[in-house]
């Protein structure tokens, strides 16, 4: 007999930087080892195009002289300084069963894999965070080379791996990511008709995401998740949510056109 339940299961992934904290988990690591250049570095590597989008920091922690000290321990500790926005333990709990609906929830993420399970701890199991993983010197410690980094394609490649290993279509899957190096993913997301949303302003990103939305609070993810897979309408979202304690105070749907006009030519009438 077919397993009903596979036809309501669901993996949702999500990014980690910026998606479930407020900051880049680089920027966290270069204040506590006292480098005050951490964007103009990332940005050089982004100009020169040396390293896929995302794997900005693992580069440097294997080639940049003063990242070269940080240490597994560095990493565990910057997990916990991290800030990360409200009710993750929440949104994993609610994931689990919506109205007979389950979504199993990844982290897919080029931050350190220590710092993502350090700063989930208790929310998110390990084996479902997918972070950069580095293989160390077994004498000092020392980071010796990268085994897996999960960004641009690498996002995709986890993804992939991990649908094949659930009974579920491919229309349902769910990726939630806040920047350029989530473009990849979120277009072959796209492709197989799942749901894509952007939590940041970022131009390319909002572009190509089915869905943006703007919150210091995760639980804001299940909002088009509730309307566009589930079908919910606004007042049963409502409800939703105030059964769970929380009222939607505010809930602005905007939509932005951006436009620029260049003149090819002189045009009658026009202002010049």
């Amino acid at each position: 007999m077919k397993d009903v339940r596979a036809t309501r299961s669901y993996l949702l992934f999500s990014d980690f930087d910026q998606t479930l904290s407020f900051h880049d988990s680089g920027n966290v690591l270069a204040e506590m080892i006292g480098v005050k250049d951490f964007h103009e570095r990332v940005a050089g590597l982004s100009e020169i195009h040396l390293v896929q989008q995302g794997g900005e920091l693992a580069y440097l922690l294997l080639h940049d002289p003063e990242f070269r000290k940080v240490r597994r321990e560095h990493l565990i500790e910057v997990g916990k300084r991290v800030r990360l926005k409200a009710n993750i333990p929440l949104l994993a709990k609610l994931l689990d069963d919506i109205d007979g609906h389950r979504f199993t929830f990844y982290v897919v993420s080029a931050a350190p894999q220590e710092v993502i399970e350090s700063a989930l701890e208790g929310m998110v199991p390990p084996g479902h965070i997918f972070g950069t993983r580095f293989r160390y010197a077994a004498a000092t410690g020392e980071i010796e080379s990268i085994v897996s980094l999960p960004a641009g394609y690498g996002k995709v490649a986890v993804v992939d791996r991990l649908r094949s290993d659930a009974p579920i279509s491919y229309d349902r899957l769910v990726y939630v990511g806040d920047g350029s190096s989530d473009l990849h993913v979120m277009l072959h997301v796209n492709r197989l008709d799942g749901l894509t949303i952007a939590v940041s302003e970022n131009r390319y990103i909002t572009q190509v995401a089915s869905r943006t939305v703007l919150s210091d609070d995760t639980l804001s993810v299940l909002v088009p998740i509730l309307e566009d897979l589930l079908g919910w309408n606004s007042t049963k979202i409502r409800l939703f949510f105030e059964s769970h304690g929380f009222a939607l105070r505010e809930w602005d749907k905007i939509r932005t056109d951006t436009v620029t006009f260049f003149a090819t030519a002189p045009v009658e009438g026009s202002v010049q």
